[in-house]
């Protein structure tokens, strides 16, 4: 059942043909938001639906065989309600696991996210490079056969956090940690010894951007941080072309969509409202226990 949760806000699902494409940017939960931030500024013109998974958060909790139940089930639920011209896929767990059987099962052109280590590799000056990511993208045959195809010459850290996704989506709905917590998940990413030290940080899960301003702030000495999402949109608009001249999106187009609402929040709205999304639709769909 679709709920409206933003008075005010509204979004037309029946809208007339339109020569602009329909954009779903999809995530477990709100680190897309930092995807469909970039993918806006190349397609301003675009109808966007952004669905956060909330129901089914965090996603390194289960295994892969649930992982790709989930994902499957709701994106056949999500295309078939918006009809996405082009799908993103901002969430690495999703993306390393469930991408091939999405590209099997649905005709629509997917754009997936991988962590960051072939930038990383070559953004280096000291070959020192740390991944920051989940526990469950750490753990992937996917992000080892990157490294050893991209960063054999580097010394690649592994740092797998779990709670910063979590801290992040907290960030947001307006209840930060302090920095001392946040500080904690940070300090394994920086490496020194003899050799040299880490000047790369690749960012490999899609919410710890929405942290990147307190991550310059608390790092013990100056790093690059890579954030995939520039290099996700560019990828979208190769897919499917540039600006269509002459039309402007209006909040009529754009909706964020949530399998569950539990934590949404007046802060939550705000930060969703500032970010281009007025209007919050829940779509539910429940995890199924058993």
């Amino acid at each position: 059942m679709r709920v409206d949760l933003l008075a005010g806000a509204s979004y037309n699902s029946a809208v007339m043909p339109s020569p602009v494409p329909t954009i779903l940017i999809f995530d477990s939960g709100l680190g897309g938001l930092t995807v469909f931030s970039e993918v806006l500024k190349a397609r301003p013109d675009a109808r966007y639906v952004y669905a956060a998974d909330d129901a089914g958060f965090p996603y390194g909790r289960l295994g892969e065989e649930a992982i790709v139940a989930r994902v499957v089930a709701v994106m056949g639920r999500l295309i078939a309600l918006h009809s996405p011209d082009i799908v993103v896929v901002a969430c690495n767990t999703a993306s390393t696991v469930v991408l091939p059987h999405l590209r099997e099962r649905f005709s629509i052109p997917f754009v997936g996210t991988v962590p960051a280590i072939k930038p990383a590799a070559q953004t280096t000056r000291t070959g020192y490079v740390s991944v920051l990511a989940t526990p469950a993208t750490v753990a992937r045959d996917y992000t080892r056969d990157l490294i050893e195809t991209y960063a054999t010459g580097c010394k690649v850290n592994l740092v797998g956090s779990r709670r910063l996704a979590g801290i992040a989506e907290a960030e947001l709905a307006g209840s930060p940690v302090p920095d001392e917590d946040l500080l904690d998940e940070l300090r394994p990413c920086f490496v020194e010894d003899a050799g040299g030290r880490t000047d790369v940080v690749a960012l490999s899960c899609t919410h710890y951007p929405l942290l990147l301003p307190r991550f310059h702030a608390l790092a013990p000495w100056p790093v690059t941080w890579i954030d995939p999402a520039p290099a996700i949109a560019r990828r979208v608009t190769q897919l499917i072309g540039q600006p269509v001249p002459g039309h402007e999106a209006d909040e009529n187009e754009t909706v964020a969509v949530f399998t569950s609402g539990a934590g949404m929040s007046v802060a939550l709205r705000k930060a969703l409202q500032n970010k281009g999304l007025p209007a919050v639709t829940i779509e539910n769909m429940p995890m199924l226990v058993g």
